[in-house]
């Protein structure tokens, strides 16, 4: 059973300063003592709270400058608003590219962006590199080589989710509540593939869109079917009030929540921590929000960059981390260019990463690339939260699976 529902869903961030900051910087000639980095960030519009993202990465680019650049280069970073909208993304690419005579796209946010402008990239021959998706289709090295993704991809996430229902209850009831768009849709495929026969159990599945206005009534529904495993695969805002609305009915299955919505402070915290106490998920990065965290080297050079150079009203925001560990993955790429930062070259370093540990990702998660593996991090670690910080258990899983390794 599918219902297909619309989901009222309207987050406004304010962004005028990286706006200015931004339009100034394009404006101004083109030297070369400078990188200038691309990019096309969700400011506005259903898709705003992914907006740090960008933010962080400016801030994280603003340390780097004042520390001295890259290789005796400044870097540039002109970030635009698409407002979520793939059309107004490949405009503003192209204007990137074409006006601002950018060296390289990098961390634009989304599915539909990133496919929209990859055919134009890979034409023109324009790294479009560490992008904000997990869709496999932006990681495929033969067909596009200048396209290459960063995070984990939703398919094998879903993989994960399927493997611990299969692990830990084989025989429960199951229902499904996804965000109606490639994201959601990639993962649930993953659920889907791990489940295999499993999903007879799987009694029904409701896919919202962000415009929906009837969470309470599809919440409603899941809970009468009877299920045992509730899969909630959404962004943070929408996974808190699913949360939240299960408490009210008295409803407490085992919980799972897709990773990009597994944020103490963006998801848990606005649910309630008692309502949100046992929520499972599987991560790669550090929670800034998780007390485990507190007396960690690495986040707490994360806390003082973020009250150095990105001073914004909550340091606790998982998009931030997001942006930084992938500006920071960026800064690696261009520091093994040398002197040489044709285009050509940043995409031969950006394949050639061995072994990298983002400095807030989770210990023993390592970005690996190849001229033939365009998947950087392809490992992530199956959390619960235990009303005050995500406890890990089990390895650390290797996503990239067609065998369902764990390492």
């Amino acid at each position: 059973m599918r219902i297909t529902g619309r989901l009222s869903f309207v987050l406004i961030l304010a962004y005028a300063s990286l706006g200015a900051m931004s339009q100034q910087h394009a404006e101004q000639p083109t030297t070369d003592k400078e990188i200038r980095i691309g990019n096309v960030m969700p400011y506005s519009g259903p898709l705003s709270e992914f907006g740090a993202i960008g933010q962080a990465e400016a801030a994280y680019f603003d340390m780097i400058n004042a520390r001295g650049g890259i290789n005796g280069r400044k870097i540039r970073f002109i970030s635009r608003d698409d407002n979520s909208d793939p059309a107004t993304a490949l405009e503003l690419t192209r204007n990137l590219v074409e006006t601002g005579d950018v060296h390289l796209m990098f961390g634009s946010f989304g599915t539909p962006g990133n496919l929209a402008t990859r055919w134009y990239l890979n034409e023109k021959k324009i790294p479009q590199l560490f992008v904000a998706s997990g869709d496999e289709e932006l990681s495929q090295p033969s067909a596009f080589p200048w396209t290459m993704g960063w995070q984990p991809s939703f398919r094998s996430e879903g993989r994960i989710y399927a493997n611990y229902i299969q692990t830990y209850y084989p025989r429960k009831k199951i229902v499904v509540l996804l965000q109606n768009d490639q994201f959601g849709r990639m993962l649930y495929k993953g659920v889907q593939e791990g489940l295999g026969d499993l999903n007879r159990h799987v009694l029904v599945d409701i896919a919202f869109d962000i415009a929906d206005e009837h969470l309470d009534g599809h919440v409603s529904i899941l809970k009468r079917a009877g299920a045992d495993i509730f899969i909630f695969l959404g962004v943070p805002s929408t996974a808190s009030k699913v949360i939240k609305l299960a408490a009210s009915f008295n409803w407490h299955p085992v919980f799972i929540v897709n990773d990009a919505a597994a944020s103490i402070a963006n998801a848990m915290a606005p649910a309630g921590l008692e309502n949100s106490a046992g929520v499972i998920s599987a991560v790669f990065l550090k929670d800034p929000s998780d007390p485990a965290w507190k007396d960690d080297s690495a986040m707490k050079e994360w806390f003082a960059f973020m009250d150095k150079y990105h001073q914004v009203e909550s340091t606790n925001n998982s998009a931030a981390v997001f942006g930084y560990a992938a500006a920071e993955a960026l800064t690696l790429v261009l520091k093994q260019c040398g002197d040489d930062f044709s285009r050509e070259n940043i995409m031969r370093q950006a394949a050639s990463i061995r072994g990298h540990h983002p400095s807030v990702a989770l210990p023993d998660i390592r970005m690996n690339t190849s001229p033939n593996s365009y998947l950087p991090i392809k490992q992530m670690r199956l959390v619960q939260f235990d009303g005050r910080s995500w406890q890990p258990f089990g390895d650390v899983i290797e996503t990239a699976f067609t065998e369902g390794a764990a390492r």
